[in-house]
């Protein structure tokens, strides 16, 4: 039998509006010809993925290869695709996460370091770069704070990581821990983009992604055949503005067909997003006369029910 997953990941309008727009995509296994070639590595065989190989006391020192703007000159705020050299020294598998402690003392515990920051890993196992398992890659958006008297940016009051990690500059030095969505890039690459001799996925994927106009797409290059529905261009059956739930709705047949037959759904983003989300999901389970409370429950019993939101 196919194996079927299905993604929902949001992308933050501004500070203080989610505003969500759609990109759904269906991809096959019927790809001709990969795009990179990998070699296995070790970690092809392990039983295990790689956990707390470094802890915030004792971190490992990494360096960053390359730091490049993801979005266009219309999108609000800034998202940046940053690739980290390991060295082969901590390994992850995807839909794990690298603990991040930026430079400076922290302002609430004078004399310590900044506390962890937690980013989802975008690349493979085997790296962005030599596809050797010795760098990862992570997509961050810049945390920019603006006054909501005056409107205006308030520096003192920015995310400290995510600028520390946007600003940084090729050779520059990060403290990073153990590994923990940007993880939908990683679980797409491996499945249809870099052929793993050991692995090999034979089911269908279908992406439901939010952001908030085409210049806030990311990873365009890579993700040009996705069908799309942008908010700020594209309007729903409506009139209104289109949204991940709109898009939910329009092919909730298939997504209860799938998910019937034992499709895995994960959710990426930020936890503001998810009762609007469920709530669509009820509505359309009553519709459908199903208890959604019961079908809930049955998914996560059955482990297909996948949630990573902050």
């Amino acid at each position: 039998m196919q194996t079927h997953k299905i993604g929902f990941s949001w992308e933050l309008e501004s500070h203080s509006r989610y505003q969500a727009i759609v990109s759904s995509v269906s991809l096959t296994q019927n790809v001709k010809a990969p795009k990179v070639a990998v070699s296995p590595l070790d970690l092809e065989d392990a039983k295990e993925p790689p956990l707390n190989l470094y802890k915030p006391k004792d971190p490992y020192t990494a360096t960053i290869l390359s730091v490049e703007r993801l979005v266009g000159p219309n999108a609000p705020g800034e998202t940046c695709h940053i690739v980290i050299d390991h060295g082969g020294n901590v390994p992850y598998w995807e839909g794990q996460s690298y603990g991040v402690i930026p430079p400076g003392e922290n302002p609430k515990k004078p004399g310590a370091p900044h506390n962890v920051r937690l980013y989802s890993i975008a690349s493979t196992r085997c790296g962005d770069s030599f596809f050797d398992g010795k760098t990862a890659s992570l997509c961050v958006r810049r945390a920019v704070y603006y006054d909501p008297e005056t409107g205006k940016e308030d520096p003192s009051k920015n995310g400290v990581c995510s600028n520390f990690l946007c600003d940084s500059k090729p050779r520059d030095k990060v403290k990073i821990t153990g590994t923990g969505v940007a993880p939908y890039r990683g679980y797409l690459r491996r499945m249809f983009m870099e052929p793993v001799p050991t692995y090999k996925f034979n089911g269908l994927a279908w992406l439901f992604l939010g952001v908030a106009n085409s210049d806030s797409l990311l990873y365009d290059e890579e993700f040009s055949k996705y069908d799309r529905a942008l908010s700020r261009e594209q309007k729903n059956k409506n009139g209104g503005k289109m949204y991940v739930q709109d898009k939910i709705q329009e092919y909730s047949d298939e997504i209860f067909k799938f998910l019937d037959e034992g499709a895995h759904i994960y959710f990426c983003g930020l936890k503001g997003m998810m009762p609007g989300i469920q709530e669509t999901l009820k509505r359309v389970a009553v519709e459908r006369g199903e208890s959604w409370d019961e079908k809930l429950s049955q998914l996560k019993k059955n482990k297909q029910w996948h949630v990573e939101v902050y």
